[in-house]
């Protein structure tokens, strides 16, 4: 008999409009956005309410769900103004916020009771008692801290009916689900508040002074400063243990991050699932996916707190250990069948005779050739596109589609 798996849901970053389509395009069911208040990403792109609405639009048009993150904490008089802020996003259709504060939370409760409400990794969920509090309490989903292993993660969702939600890639928080303070001494900004300057990233000398003042270095043989920082974390591999453990919606980490990495990581992640899916009885793990996610700039990998407690190799100690091999160039605008001329949007600098890489939704666009002539928007013919934003046309060896991106093959510089 053929076992039922629930499909997960594959929800993405999105920190702008632009990266909440391409993420929608290349796979995402669902996209985390941030408003202009309440959330811990003051620097992203974060939306305004016509962005927002017509995300909303363009979501619901290909069947995804958009959700607001309004995990700050509150302190005295930040709560302010956040009824209004909910009514907003109800009535724009947003499908869901994502909140830590009980304050916020009640606030949502009272003000928008549509408004389903999803508890922010920021409130260390790591128990099933834990999760059925929440639920009684009215909410549909919990974010679980990402210090949860597997095998709690299989008795969560067992003594639980609320829907999880876990991360499955990108970057990790070096404090105690997300709560850290660091920032607020490094730089007096707030990071739960969303201020965080991400002072665990920084580089650090660790050094002693004797009694006559002298400074004794703790370097290391390295010679390399001291980081507080962990690696990224990637699942692609386990995507089967998370979804028998009963994952229902599977987080990509990163509203900062570029559209290179949103439409990479977010159409891998699409591949996995629906290939697992298809027959999870015979699935095998494709390792061309892997080194599809080492085409993206990003730290080492590891798989976080799911199956042992991270070791030192899971620090970013010393030098870099790997390094992305491609560059993000551009993407397609146009193509035409009959010349087979692709007209692209440039993003970084290349030349004739580069290697390049095209790629698109689905895989249904894969392939690589040299760059054999470009023209720019005067149809003159050009050897380098040195400015961003250029618009260029070029030949292209097989068929493309607006919306499929370029990069160069070689490390960024």
């Amino acid at each position: 008999m053929k076992k039922t798996i629930k499909k997960p849901e594959l929800l993405a970053p999105a920190g702008t409009l632009e990266k909440l389509k391409i993420a929608i395009d290349y796979g995402a069911d669902a996209v985390y956005i941030g408003g202009q208040g309440f959330g811990l990403r003051t620097r992203a792109g974060n939306f305004s309410f016509e962005e927002m609405q017509e995300g909303v639009a363009y979501a619901e048009r290909h069947q995804a769900k958009v959700y607001v993150a309004a995990n700050m904490v509150t302190h005295v008089d930040d709560e302010k103004g956040a009824d209004e802020f909910f009514k907003k996003l109800a009535a724009i259709g947003i499908h869901g916020v994502i909140v830590s504060d009980p304050a916020l939370i009640e606030i949502c409760q009272e003000a928008a009771p549509a408004l389903e409400v999803h508890l922010s990794t920021q409130a260390s969920a790591v128990n099933a008692e834990t999760l059925n509090f929440w639920q009684e309490l009215g909410l549909k989903r919990v974010v679980l801290g990402r210090e949860v292993t597997m095998e709690e993660l299989k008795a969560i969702s067992q003594n639980s009916a609320v829907d999880i939600e876990v991360f499955v890639h990108g970057a990790m928080c070096i404090s105690y689900s997300g709560r850290c303070v660091l920032s607020n001494h490094m730089s007096l900004r707030d990071a739960n508040r969303g201020g965080c300057s991400q002072s665990c990233r920084w580089k650090y000398q660790l050094y002693d002074l004797d009694g006559a003042g002298n400074r004794r270095d703790f370097s290391g043989p390295a010679g390399e400063p001291f980081s507080m920082s962990a690696v990224d974390l990637c699942m692609l591999e386990h995507l089967p243990d998370l979804i028998e453990n009963g994952a229902d919606s599977l987080k990509i980490e990163g509203r900062m991050k570029s559209i290179h990495y949103v439409s990479t990581v977010v159409n891998v992640y699409r591949k996995a699932i629906d290939t697992y899916l298809a027959d999870p009885a015979h699935y095998q793990f494709d390792p061309h996916w892997l080194d599809e996610i080492w085409k993206v700039s990003q730290r080492e990998l590891s798989t976080g707190f799911y199956y042992a407690e991270p070791t030192a190799a899971e620090q970013l100690f010393g030098p870099r250990r790997k390094r992305p091999t491609y560059t993000f160039i551009g993407e397609v605008l146009a193509y035409d069948e009959a010349t087979k001329i692709a007209t692209i949007r440039q993003r970084n600098h290349f030349s004739v005779g580069d290697a390049i890489e095209f790629y698109g939704p689905q895989w249904q666009t894969h392939f690589m050739q040299q760059v054999e002539w470009m023209e720019n928007e005067d149809g003159e013919r050009i050897d380098r596109a040195p400015n961003p934003m250029m618009l260029l046309t070029m030949p292209v060896t097989a068929p493309v589609r607006a919306g499929d991106m370029i990069r160069k093959k070689g490390e960024p510089a």
